[in-house]
């Protein structure tokens, strides 16, 4: 039982011993299957949550979602953040995560597919949930059909006229992204004589700013931009108004999420609305739901999607004749 107790923390084990232990460990690279302990130990539903987002209004959002759904359960929540830029958290703030006693964990975007962070939990047999992810192996994933809701965003603006499109692309590394940018050039491509140009964002204000002006340098412009997130939208307003582009008058832009940044810009965002709160909620009461029933984790759990909804407000016009076509 020696290894048991070094595993423990129990303090009556002999030094040399417990080093000796701590050794082997390290070497096999041991990680304690806390989630059975805790099953044990402690009938608390305890949940992480790991979450490294660009966006603060997004997580703003997710972790309310969380949280709401938590209190209703009785769930304690353990965080993790991740490091800035949306990059995973590294290996040992992971492990003390695991070392907490959490029985899920529930990963936001875009940490749901990152390798290193689900290798670690795949090895600790934790049940997960990724919101905004796309068929995760061992994951119950919650999200919205991302290329849907970009394909009738794209026909908004063509359906307003616009015949030149500007489109900023999100984290390159997260699905969604990918679905975005599939649903904006399939619309484009439904109706002639539509241009379209594309620049890389990574869903964050600064990305957003930069490539609104690799956009509006283009000759001609789009006389549209949609933006891959609220956020990288509220760049492109921002850029617009320093070259004293009217919007949406010389300019429509277009965002998605429906983040509480949508309202307070000027003039507020048009954009794709899909329930962040509801995905994190979501996410929670299916995880809880598995742990219970302790369901198997060997296979792909399907996805859950959610529906989504534009939301017109006062960023998006038709195009002018002053911007027409050439």
């Amino acid at each position: 039982m020696t290894v048991s107790r070094v595993i423990n923390g129990r303090s009556n084990v002999d030094p040399e011993t417990r080093a000796a232990v701590d050794q082997a460990i390290r070497a096999l690279g041991y990680t304690p299957n806390v989630a059975a302990r805790s099953l044990v130990t402690s009938a608390e539903l305890r949940i992480g949550v790991i979450y490294a987002n660009p966006s603060a209004a997004f997580m703003s959002d997710f972790l309310t979602g969380v949280f709401e759904e938590a209190s209703t359960r009785g769930a304690r929540l353990v965080l993790l953040k991740g490091s800035e830029g949306g990059h995973p958290p590294d290996k040992e703030s992971l492990k003390n995560l695991l070392a907490a006693g959490v029985r899920g964990v529930i990963l936001a975007p875009p940490l749901g597919e990152a390798a290193p962070v689900l290798r670690v939990l795949r090895k600790a047999k934790l049940p997960m949930a990724a919101v905004g992810a796309y068929g995760v192996e061992g994951a119950i994933c919650v999200r919205i059909d991302d290329r849907r809701a970009a394909c009738e965003m794209t026909r908004e603006l063509t359906g307003l006229g616009h015949r030149r499109l500007g489109f900023i692309l999100g984290n390159p590394d997260q699905a969604a992204s990918g679905e975005r940018l599939a649903g904006f050039l399939a619309a484009a491509s439904e109706v002639q004589g539509v241009r379209t140009t594309v620049a890389q964002g990574d869903f964050s204000f600064a990305s957003g700013l930069a490539a609104a002006e690799q956009l509006l340098d283009a000759s001609p412009p789009p006389t549209a931009i949609f933006a891959s997130n609220d956020d990288m939208a509220a760049a492109v307003i921002s850029v617009a108004h320093r070259r004293q582009l009217d919007v949406p008058r010389e300019l429509t832009v277009v965002g998605f999420d429906d983040t509480s940044a949508a309202v307070t810009l000027w003039p507020p965002l048009t954009t794709m609305h899909q329930p962040v709160r509801k995905l994190a909620a979501e996410a929670l009461g299916l995880l809880a739901a598995e742990i219970a029933g302790g369901q198997s984790l060997t296979a792909r759990c399907a996805d859950h999607v959610l529906e989504h909804e534009i939301v017109r407000r006062q960023s998006t016009a038709a195009r002018q004749p002053a911007r027409a076509d050439s």
